[in-house]
């Protein structure tokens, strides 16, 4: 190999290898935000499990409150 075939090979590399850094570096800024997603989306899962439980309960123990009733119409 001649010098500037090595010197040509080594520019390839070195560019293969600063896209592979900014590849590496966008996905790991990716992975991030979707593990604060995830968080988000974990906290809304268990209040709405919560609020289905409270929902449950209180049908499973036949509370009826009349206050809560649509009056009728005269």
């Amino acid at each position: 190999m001649t010098d500037s075939a090595l010197e040509r090979r080594v520019e390839e590399l070195e560019a293969q290898l600063a896209f592979l850094e900014r590849l590496q570096s966008d996905l790991n800024d990716i992975v991030s935000r979707q593990d604060q997603e995830i968080v988000l989306l974990k906290a809304q899962v268990s209040r709405l499990a919560e609020r289905l439980r409270n929902l449950g309960e209180s049908a499973a123990a036949g509370a009826h409150d009349p206050a809560m009733e649509i009056p009728p119409h005269y």
